[in-house]
């Protein structure tokens, strides 16, 4: 792989990579730690990639790997709470959704984002997450069942309703 491709593919990537490193962990250095990981992992692959997409979901597939692996080190003790987190605050609605969604375990956590936010299908998100097509189908609806509650439960208890 030449350095140009490398540079290419990690700036294309790089944010959404971080955006499901930190979906799966809940915390800003660790997803950077995982980034920095998965990236290394690219340049030092080597074999070439059939297509964009090809780079895509095994980039996806890593870093949801790296994210597992890192979740599961004895060394993961502390998380950062997502109040730590330096980046520009969601609009009001906005934030009550992604604070739901913090919430959520990670297995809906991250098929939540990669099917909502990255736009995935079914199909990409278990590939992505190494589960089958079902399991994945299951977990989405569960979550947005537990995303139903915990947001109509807010509704009823700030007496705010959403547009």
């Amino acid at each position: 792989m030449t350095d140009e491709t490398f540079e290419h593919w990690a700036r294309t990537y790089g944010d959404t990579l971080f955006r499901v490193a930190f979906h799966a962990l809940a915390s800003h250095p660790d997803a950077e730690d995982v980034v920095q990981t998965v990236l290394l992992k690219l340049y030092q692959e080597p074999r070439d990639f059939e297509s964009e997409e090809h780079v895509k979901r095994w980039l996806l597939r890593v870093t949801v790997n790296e994210a597992r692996r890192l979740l599961r080190s004895p060394w993961h003790r502390r998380r950062v709470p997502l109040e730590d987190w330096d980046a520009p605050a969601p609009a009001p609605a906005e934030s009550d959704v992604l604070d739901q969604v913090m919430a959520l375990p990670g297995k809906y956590r991250v098929s939540i984002y990669l099917y909502y936010y990255e736009g995935l299908s079914v199909r990409e998100v278990a590939q992505a997450m190494g589960a089958g097509e079902s399991t994945v189908q299951t977990w989405l609806q569960r979550a947005r069942e537990k995303l139903r509650l915990a947001l109509s439960e807010e509704k009823e208890e700030t007496g705010y309703a959403r547009p």
